[in-house]
């Protein structure tokens, strides 16, 4: 049998916490029967819905503790005063090897900040970048930056293609990921100077496990045309609540469609099937679970206003990623970038991104 794998849970965050904690991880034992779990929060709360479980109890150890990371909470503000709430302990779990990764519902601001300061940063890597999944018409696709950075330069841009294509071969499955930088055009001469400048390293990249395709626009999102979107924090944030407000209405307009006579009634209970196949497919608690991918540990933030069945797809992701040992990975693939630049010039240590748009003159784009 596998060495368990131990998750560290923020038992009080999230809008359903602590039921749809609880109610997620007795779904995610039976998907992964070697999961374990470090839950933190008011032991009065979680001590009798675990209990109540019987396949539950054995293999959940709570660590009590009364105070919490609020909604309204400034990310200083719980860096500064939250040393002890539940999602600061079970992030500290993973810094001290007791957990493998950790899963929050909470405040994202709060759980990156507190994130970034007690895991640190991989080597190499500047920022944490927000990745998630997205239905496509070809199946799946991870879009990173969804937030955590509003403004990005063009190595932020290109250590989020390095980390997005670990995140599709661990989470996604895919052997060689494909990888598209999102801009306004296909164009090379297309965009601001940071998009073009990554776009110009990511095509002379040396033995990259990924095959970059070079600059997509919006309708290549949903049309599935890279495995892998590459944008910066604020355009991503804003593609996604696109593409989850088009959705929605979509599903208004069917409505809408299917009441409006007796005949599209009849048509409805015609095509249940396949429309319930269909509001499977796009369910968003099926992609619930962005990941800050650059932390030196597996870190999922949960939506805070999913059910049990978002939760425990959250707590699936995460024990992909330590299964498929991502951050390894990362690693070396930032090892072995800069390996191969330094083969191609000696001199030069790892690939430059000395270009306008960079925000630092003569940035690299991988460092060691």
């Amino acid at each position: 049998m596998s060495e368990p794998i131990v998750i560290a849970l923020d038992g009080m965050g999230g809008d359903e916490a602590p039921g749809a904690v609880i109610e997620g991880m007795d779904i995610a034992r039976v998907r992964f029967p070697n999961v374990r779990f470090l839950l933190f929060g008011d032991e009065a709360l979680l001590r009798g819905p675990v209990e109540a479980r019987e396949g539950l109890s054995g293999i959940c150890e709570i660590r009590h503790t009364s105070e919490r990371v609020s909604a309204e909470a400034k990310p200083s503000q719980a860096l500064r005063k939250g040393r002890k709430t539940s999602m600061r302990l079970a992030i500290d779990a993973v810094r001290d090897g007791e957990a493998k990764g950790v899963v929050s519902g909470g405040n994202t601001g709060a759980l990156m900040a507190m994130a970034k300061f007690s895991l640190k940063m991989l080597p190499g890597i500047d920022r944490p970048a927000l990745a998630s999944f997205l239905p496509t018409q070809r199946g799946e696709s991870v879009m990173l930056d969804l937030g955590a950075n509003v403004q990005c330069d063009s190595e932020n841009l290109v250590q989020f293609a390095v980390m997005g294509a670990d995140f599709a071969r661990a989470v996604l499955g895919r052997r060689r990921p494909t990888v598209g930088l999102l801009n306004v055009g296909i164009e090379e001469l297309k965009g601001n100077d940071s998009i073009r400048a990554a776009g110009d390293v990511l095509r002379q990249f040396p033995n990259a496990a990924f095959d970059y395709q070079g600059f997509i626009e919006g309708d290549d999102i949903t049309a599935g045309t890279v495995d892998v979107v590459v944008t910066d924090g604020f355009t991503g944030n804003v593609a996604l609540k696109t593409v989850e407000g088009a959705g929605k209405m979509m599903q208004s307009y069917l409505r809408i469609a299917f009441e409006s006579s007796w005949l599209s009634r009849l048509g409805y209970l015609l095509a249940r099937r396949s429309l319930r196949s269909l509001g499977e497919r796009i369910d968003p608690r099926r992609y619930n679970g962005g990941v800050f991918l650059g932390l030196n540990g597996v870190c999922v933030k949960s939506h805070g206003g999913t059910d049990a069945v978002g939760f425990a797809q959250a707590i699936g992701a995460a024990v992909d990623m330590v299964s498929e040992k991502m951050i390894d990975h990362i690693i070396a693939d930032f090892r072995h970038l800069d390996m191969s630049a330094g083969e191609a010039d000696p001199s030069a240590g790892a690939v430059p991104v000395a270009v306008e748009g960079s925000g630092k003159p003569g940035a690299q784009a991988v460092a060691e």
